[in-house]
């Protein structure tokens, strides 16, 4: 049987060792390849500060070397927002029915979940495993509906059950409490705080080179 493949998406802006803390937790616990896959026009959010190829090359460098790590790059090719739907569609195409894939998301991605484009046919492409965090755990007997309804009968509690089936399955996956957010750290970089230690050290010089989040002046265009 294909191992596990985990698509771990997000808008990435930038990336940082909370995000690679996530990825490396859902590769060794649930013995999978974990795929950080950047969206291009992210539906649930605003737009991005850094471009789509900028936040891509901040992926492919801070998961250079990180073994069962990569970067899936296929929504920043496909034009519209990047409904997770649309993704699983095509991924399968690309590894057949019978491999088996989940998405990762965090605690309150999933109790949106019914604001996502077709969200009840999710499981019938890939599993999802929801990361959660110390204050934002999922009480998986008291969820609203129809999200209990739809999630009762799919939660399993093993890293086994994701591998023995394609899809179709709910599992917990329960994180600790980490510091870093982009949000957070484009905020310290624009104020002038302290940052560097929030991320991998290509990704920061990266972001230093290329001046982004308010890293330094662009140059002017006009400037001699």
């Amino acid at each position: 049987m294909a191992p596990l493949r985990i698509q771990y998406g997000g808008t990435f802006d930038p990336v940082h060792d909370g995000h690679l803390a996530v990825a490396r937790s859902a590769r060794d616990r649930l013995h999978a390849d974990v795929w950080l896959m950047p969206a291009a026009d992210p539906p649930h959010k605003g737009p991005t500060e850094a471009s789509a190829s900028e936040r891509l090359a901040m992926l492919q460098l801070a998961v250079a070397g990180q073994k069962h790590l990569h970067v899936d790059d296929r929504e920043l090719h496909r034009a519209g927002p990047s409904w997770t739907i649309d993704t699983l569609v095509d991924l399968r195409r690309e590894i057949g029915d019978a491999a088996p894939l989940a998405i990762l998301i965090g605690a309150d991605s999933f109790l949106g979940l019914p604001t996502w484009r077709s969200w009840q046919s999710l499981t019938d492409f890939a599993h999802i495993v929801i990361a959660e965090r110390p204050g934002s755990r999922i009480d998986q007997h008291a969820l609203p509906e129809p999200l209990h309804s739809f999630a009762a009968p799919r939660w399993c509690t093993s890293a086994m059950a994701l591998h023995d089936a394609p899809a179709g399955r709910l599992l917990r996956l329960k994180l600790p409490l980490r510091p870093e957010s982009s949000t957070e750290l484009r905020a310290r970089i624009a104020a002038g705080q302290p940052w560097r230690a929030w991320t991998p050290p290509a990704v920061a010089d990266y972001i230093e080179r290329h001046r982004l989040y308010g890293a330094g002046p662009r140059p002017d265009a006009g400037t001699r």
